[in-house]
């Protein structure tokens, strides 16, 4: 029942004008969010890294309505990126395409897109496109898949959800392209002929995509293929089906990791950490929290409760 409540209250306007108008509201979204600016995040990636645990970050953003502001974006991942290389943390980058410009046009987007995916490989590191709504699933695969065959980009990967019936295609076909994958199970609102209504169809779907992944690791040398995927779940059912199959598979554990969103389950982050697993966390940081955290209310309600109960102690 709140699912479909959180998410229609991350697209509100109305909502938002008045959600964050408030001190509490801004608190908590601290539990989710590193701060406003670089340097938060870098602080916080610092605190990851000590733990054994690397980090994914994301400058918040999405839906630019000009060219002006895309290429502020692109600007403000430059000056991330170059502070991850200053500064030696351990750290990927996470974009929206919507945030760099792809409303405005493909062309807008993959310019912009050139210009992040050069300097992170200047500083040796790798940017990850994530997946927004299904309205954008073909054109996000379409310009991952421009960047890395026809611009030569080997630092750029995927995200595929596992609620859309599409997936089980994407994964297998990016798969054999050699794409990283992140497989997270999805966030946001969508109609039934496009994704499984049930809970339990979503898991099964995602622990069906997490086998083929683990497949083709398992099937060629990790670093032939580039594939290395990442397992993004809370669901501990989900990380037992990994491990289980990755055992049977014999696919090794530094050939895949798991990733998790920063404020969430700590706990067993820091658990497979010292079993042996590479972990990442996923590291949002800038003034337009609103939407993001709305989603994280959706796909776990319960965060709202952990939220209020921190707050008012």
């Amino acid at each position: 029942m709140l699912r479909p409540l959180f998410i229609h209250l991350s697209h509100a306007p109305w909502a938002r004008q008045f959600i964050t108008r408030f001190v509490f509201a801004r608190r908590a979204a601290s539990r989710f969010i590193a701060g406003e600016t670089p340097e938060d995040a870098i602080r916080v990636i610092r605190g990851l890294n000590a733990k054994g645990i690397s980090a994914s970050v994301d400058h918040l953003g999405e839906n630019v309505l000009s060219e002006s502001d895309a290429t502020r974006a692109a600007d403000d991942y430059l000056t991330i990126l170059d502070q991850i290389c200053a500064s030696g943390v351990k750290s990927h980058a996470s974009v929206k395409l919507t945030q760099l410009g792809l409303d405005l046009g493909e062309s807008v987007c993959l310019n912009n897109m050139r210009r992040i995916l050069s300097r992170a490989r200047d500083c040796g590191t790798f940017v990850r496109v994530d997946m927004e709504g299904s309205d954008y699933t073909e054109r996000t695969l379409t310009v991952v898949r421009t960047l890395k065959h026809d611009y030569g980009f080997d630092n750029v990967g995927a995200v595929i959800q596992s609620y859309l019936y599409r997936s089980e295609k994407d994964v297998r076909e990016l798969a054999e392209e050699g794409v990283r994958v992140r497989l997270c199970k999805g966030a946001y609102s969508e109609p039934p002929d496009r994704a499984f209504p049930k809970k339990k169809d979503v898991d099964g779907n995602y622990v069906k995509l997490t086998r083929i992944l683990l497949e083709a690791v398992s099937a060629k040398p990790a670093n032939g293929n580039g594939l290395y995927p990442a397992i993004a779940t809370h669901d501990e059912k989900m990380i037992r089906a990994a491990k289980s199959y990755a055992v049977e598979k014999k696919a090794p554990r530094e050939a895949f990791e798991f990733q998790m969103l920063h404020g969430i389950r700590r706990d067993l982050q820091e658990s497979l950490v010292r079993e042996g697993y590479n972990v990442r966390v996923y590291v949002p940081y800038g003034s337009e929290w609103y939407p993001y955290v709305m989603r994280r209310l959706a796909e776990r309600p319960a965060n709202l409760w952990f939220i209020l109960s921190n707050i008012f102690r």
